[in-house]
């Protein structure tokens, strides 16, 4: 039988901690959330590797330095709400309800969905939900949001999860560029979000985030 723990161990001081990633909040839930619990069983091997894990056609569990960072740069802190779109089968969701009051996961497949949320519910991380529908919908009922994450690449992001932000909120993006994609962060002020770079990582685009073809004459 595998040592994940020893695994989560070697993950953290591996991978998170060189990254510059050393806030304890997100130590600590990396360190507790059983990251091979929320991949396809066969992969299970992998989840503790520093690559992403496939999940399905244009969708993986982001690897573990690309979730940090991201978390690391959207500063999110008790009592916020937390929106995670893309999460898979809930590896996200789950290292993000470990800092957060409350966090939302959207997933398109509906076995998927199903699967995190019964996985979610084994842990008793009751203050996380996973909802199916389409990602780039988001879950506005439960909106808005201090903090958006998406787990994939993006080449647009829809103004309606713009919309589900909260004033003050903050969505972490990784964009489709070159060779290396961008990870920003944007803050939303005034209504606007203005965009900083993060760092480079790279995923597949979602489906549904690719950038929409303009119209010629």
């Amino acid at each position: 039988m595998p040592d994940y723990a020893e695994r989560r161990t070697v993950m953290v001081d591996t991978q998170v901690r060189p990254s510059d990633v050393t806030k304890f909040p997100i130590i600590d839930a990396m360190l507790g959330v059983p990251r091979e619990l929320f991949v396809p069983e066969e992969r299970r091997e992998a989840a503790y590797i520093g690559e992403n894990v496939p999940l399905g056609p244009d969708r993986v569990v982001l690897e573990p330095r690309t979730l940090a960072k991201m978390l690391d740069a959207c500063e999110i802190t008790p009592g916020e709400v937390a929106l995670d779109i893309g999460c898979g089968l809930g590896y996200s969701t789950a290292v993000i309800a470990a800092m957060a009051s409350f966090v939302v996961g959207v997933e398109d497949d509906a076995a998927r969905a199903a699967d995190a949320q019964a996985t979610l519910s084994e842990l008793s991380i009751d203050n996380a939900a996973v909802i199916e529908g389409p990602l780039t919908e988001g879950a506005a009922k439960s909106g808005p949001y201090d903090a958006i994450l998406i787990q994939g690449a993006v080449e647009e992001v829809p103004d309606t999860l713009i919309d589900q932000l909260r004033e003050g909120g903050r969505i972490a993006c990784l964009f489709a560029e070159g060779v290396l994609g961008v990870v920003r962060i944007g803050l939303k002020v005034d209504g606007a979000v203005t965009w900083r770079f993060a760092f480079n990582a790279g995923a597949p685009v979602l489906p549904g985030f690719e950038r929409r073809a303009a119209f010629t004459f």
